[in-house]
Protein backbone atom coordinates (compact mmCIF):
# COMPACT_ATOMS: atom_id res chain seq x y z
CA UNK A 1 0.00 0.00 0.00
CA UNK A 2 1.34 3.40 -0.98
CA UNK A 3 2.24 5.54 2.02
CA UNK A 4 2.30 9.07 0.65
CA UNK A 5 0.66 11.63 -1.59
CA UNK A 6 1.43 15.10 -2.94
CA UNK A 7 -0.99 17.87 -2.08
CA UNK A 8 -1.60 21.58 -1.92
CA UNK A 9 -2.26 23.52 1.26
CA UNK A 10 -5.54 25.38 0.80
CA UNK A 11 -6.50 27.12 4.05
CA UNK A 12 -7.16 26.68 7.75
CA UNK A 13 -10.68 26.34 9.10
CA UNK A 14 -12.36 24.83 12.13
CA UNK A 15 -14.78 21.95 12.36
CA UNK A 16 -16.83 20.72 15.28
CA UNK A 17 -16.33 17.36 16.92
CA UNK A 18 -19.19 15.18 18.13
CA UNK A 19 -18.90 16.64 21.62
CA UNK A 20 -19.22 20.18 20.24
CA UNK A 21 -15.60 21.26 20.64
CA UNK A 22 -14.03 23.29 17.84
CA UNK A 23 -11.10 21.56 16.13
CA UNK A 24 -8.65 23.63 14.04
CA UNK A 25 -7.83 21.84 10.78
CA UNK A 26 -5.82 22.50 7.64
CA UNK A 27 -7.55 21.83 4.33
CA UNK A 28 -5.23 19.99 1.94
CA UNK A 29 -6.03 19.09 -1.65
CA UNK A 30 -4.45 15.64 -1.69
CA UNK A 31 -4.03 14.56 -5.29
CA UNK A 32 -5.04 13.32 -7.69
CA UNK A 33 -1.50 12.12 -8.29
CA UNK A 34 -0.45 10.07 -11.31
CA UNK A 35 2.21 7.36 -11.29
CA UNK A 36 4.79 8.52 -13.84
CA UNK A 37 7.53 5.95 -13.18
CA UNK A 38 7.90 2.60 -11.43
CA UNK A 39 11.35 1.72 -10.09
CA UNK A 40 12.25 -1.88 -9.38
CA UNK A 41 14.95 -3.57 -7.36
CA UNK A 42 16.24 -5.31 -10.48
CA UNK A 43 16.69 -2.14 -12.53
CA UNK A 44 17.24 0.59 -9.93
CA UNK A 45 18.30 -1.21 -6.76
CA UNK A 46 15.16 -0.25 -4.84
CA UNK A 47 11.39 -0.19 -5.23
CA UNK A 48 9.70 3.18 -5.59
CA UNK A 49 6.93 5.06 -7.36
CA UNK A 50 7.30 8.49 -8.94
CA UNK A 51 4.16 10.61 -8.60
CA UNK A 52 3.15 13.63 -10.64
CA UNK A 53 0.91 16.39 -9.31
CA UNK A 54 -0.47 19.59 -10.77
CA UNK A 55 -0.31 20.68 -14.38
CA UNK A 56 2.35 22.43 -16.38
CA UNK A 57 2.31 24.04 -19.83
CA UNK A 58 4.39 22.23 -22.48
CA UNK A 59 6.50 25.35 -23.04
CA UNK A 60 7.65 25.18 -19.40
CA UNK A 61 8.79 21.55 -19.60
CA UNK A 62 12.27 20.57 -20.73
CA UNK A 63 12.68 18.18 -23.64
CA UNK A 64 14.12 15.34 -21.52
CA UNK A 65 11.20 15.64 -19.09
CA UNK A 66 8.73 15.71 -21.98
CA UNK A 67 10.14 12.44 -23.26
CA UNK A 68 9.86 10.98 -19.77
CA UNK A 69 6.23 12.05 -19.28
CA UNK A 70 5.14 11.23 -22.84
CA UNK A 71 5.57 7.55 -21.92
CA UNK A 72 2.71 7.97 -19.46
CA UNK A 73 0.43 9.92 -21.77
CA UNK A 74 -1.28 11.84 -18.99
CA UNK A 75 0.05 15.31 -19.76
CA UNK A 76 2.75 17.30 -18.00
CA UNK A 77 3.04 17.79 -14.25
CA UNK A 78 4.44 20.68 -12.26
CA UNK A 79 5.58 18.55 -9.31
CA UNK A 80 7.30 15.15 -9.34
CA UNK A 81 8.15 13.23 -6.20
CA UNK A 82 9.40 9.73 -5.51
CA UNK A 83 7.95 7.50 -2.81
CA UNK A 84 9.56 4.31 -1.54
CA UNK A 85 7.30 1.24 -1.42
CA UNK A 86 7.79 -2.31 -0.25
CA UNK A 87 6.18 -3.88 -3.31
CA UNK A 88 5.30 -2.54 -6.75
CA UNK A 89 2.75 -5.22 -7.56
CA UNK A 90 -0.67 -3.79 -8.32
CA UNK A 91 0.66 -0.47 -9.60
CA UNK A 92 0.94 0.61 -13.24
CA UNK A 93 1.94 3.70 -15.21
CA UNK A 94 -0.80 6.29 -15.39
CA UNK A 95 -2.63 4.98 -12.32
CA UNK A 96 -4.11 7.70 -10.13
CA UNK A 97 -3.52 7.94 -6.38
CA UNK A 98 -6.40 9.69 -4.62
CA UNK A 99 -7.14 11.04 -1.16
CA UNK A 100 -9.00 7.85 -0.25
CA UNK A 101 -5.60 6.21 0.27
CA UNK A 102 -5.90 7.68 3.79
CA UNK A 103 -8.49 7.03 6.47
CA UNK A 104 -10.17 9.11 9.16
CA UNK A 105 -8.29 8.86 12.44
CA UNK A 106 -5.01 7.95 10.78
CA UNK A 107 -1.84 9.82 11.75
CA UNK A 108 0.39 11.40 9.11
CA UNK A 109 3.52 13.51 8.75
CA UNK A 110 3.29 16.64 6.60
CA UNK A 111 6.37 18.01 4.85
CA UNK A 112 6.48 21.50 3.34
CA UNK A 113 8.57 24.63 2.94
CA UNK A 114 8.02 27.22 5.65
CA UNK A 115 7.19 30.83 4.90
CA UNK A 116 10.27 32.91 4.10
CA UNK A 117 10.66 35.94 6.38
CA UNK A 118 13.90 37.26 4.88
CA UNK A 119 16.88 38.41 6.94
CA UNK A 120 15.94 38.64 10.61
CA UNK A 121 17.75 39.59 13.78
CA UNK A 122 18.20 37.39 16.80
CA UNK A 123 15.06 38.69 18.56
CA UNK A 124 12.72 37.79 15.71
CA UNK A 125 14.59 34.71 14.58
CA UNK A 126 15.40 33.07 17.92
CA UNK A 127 13.33 34.95 20.49
CA UNK A 128 16.26 36.65 22.23
CA UNK A 129 15.41 39.16 24.95
CA UNK A 130 16.27 42.77 24.19
CA UNK A 131 18.39 44.99 26.38
CA UNK A 132 17.29 48.11 28.28
CA UNK A 133 16.21 51.03 26.11
CA UNK A 134 17.17 53.84 28.50
CA UNK A 135 20.04 55.25 30.56
CA UNK A 136 22.49 55.28 27.66
CA UNK A 137 22.19 51.60 26.84
CA UNK A 138 23.75 50.66 23.52
CA UNK A 139 22.48 47.08 23.57
CA UNK A 140 18.79 47.31 22.75
CA UNK A 141 18.39 44.74 19.97
CA UNK A 142 21.98 43.65 19.51
CA UNK A 143 22.75 39.93 19.94
CA UNK A 144 25.38 40.53 22.60
CA UNK A 145 28.64 38.63 22.93
CA UNK A 146 29.11 35.79 20.45
CA UNK A 147 32.75 34.84 20.98
CA UNK A 148 34.87 33.27 23.69
CA UNK A 149 38.03 33.88 25.64
CA UNK A 150 41.50 33.04 24.34
CA UNK A 151 40.43 29.40 24.16
CA UNK A 152 38.92 28.41 21.82
CA UNK A 153 39.19 31.96 20.49
CA UNK A 154 36.45 31.63 17.90
CA UNK A 155 32.69 31.64 17.45
CA UNK A 156 31.35 28.15 18.07
CA UNK A 157 29.73 26.54 15.03
CA UNK A 158 25.93 26.62 15.21
CA UNK A 159 25.77 29.79 17.30
CA UNK A 160 22.35 31.41 17.11
CA UNK A 161 22.83 34.63 15.21
CA UNK A 162 20.98 36.87 12.74
CA UNK A 163 20.28 35.42 9.31
CA UNK A 164 17.68 33.95 6.96
CA UNK A 165 14.42 33.12 8.70
CA UNK A 166 12.07 30.56 7.20
CA UNK A 167 12.03 29.22 3.63
CA UNK A 168 13.23 25.83 4.87
CA UNK A 169 11.96 22.28 4.60
CA UNK A 170 9.87 21.55 7.70
CA UNK A 171 8.33 18.23 8.77
CA UNK A 172 5.40 18.30 11.19
CA UNK A 173 4.96 14.89 12.81
CA UNK A 174 1.99 12.91 13.98
CA UNK A 175 -1.00 14.93 12.78
CA UNK A 176 -4.43 13.33 12.88
CA UNK A 177 -6.69 13.15 9.83
CA UNK A 178 -10.06 14.51 10.93
CA UNK A 179 -11.97 13.95 7.69
CA UNK A 180 -11.49 12.53 4.18
CA UNK A 181 -13.65 13.99 1.40
CA UNK A 182 -12.96 11.53 -1.40
CA UNK A 183 -15.20 13.16 -3.99
CA UNK A 184 -13.17 16.38 -3.73
CA UNK A 185 -9.78 14.80 -2.92
CA UNK A 186 -9.67 16.84 0.28
CA UNK A 187 -8.02 15.91 3.56
CA UNK A 188 -8.72 17.76 6.79
CA UNK A 189 -5.60 17.52 8.94
CA UNK A 190 -5.78 18.55 12.60
CA UNK A 191 -3.58 21.52 13.45
CA UNK A 192 -1.26 23.63 11.33
CA UNK A 193 1.05 22.39 8.60
CA UNK A 194 4.14 24.15 7.25
CA UNK A 195 3.97 26.42 4.24
CA UNK A 196 1.99 29.32 2.84
CA UNK A 197 -1.44 29.13 1.28
CA UNK A 198 -1.41 27.23 -2.05
CA UNK A 199 2.06 25.82 -1.34
CA UNK A 200 2.97 22.23 -2.16
CA UNK A 201 3.08 19.73 0.72
CA UNK A 202 3.83 16.03 0.94
CA UNK A 203 1.75 13.81 3.21
CA UNK A 204 3.03 10.44 4.38
CA UNK A 205 1.73 7.91 6.83
CA UNK A 206 3.61 8.34 10.08
CA UNK A 207 5.76 5.59 11.53
CA UNK A 208 6.33 7.45 14.79
CA UNK A 209 4.74 6.06 17.92
CA UNK A 210 3.24 8.71 20.13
Amino acid sequence: MIKGIIGRKMEMIQVYAEDGTAVPVTVVQAGPCTITQIKTVENDGYAALQLGFGTSKPKNVTRPLKGHLDKVGKGYFSVLKEIRVNEIEGYELGQEILADAFEIGEFVDVIGKSKGKGFAGTIKRWGFQRGPSAHGSKNIREPGSTGNATFPGRVIKGKKMAGQKGNKRITTLHLKIVDVRSEENILLVKGAVPGAKNSIVFIRKTNRAR
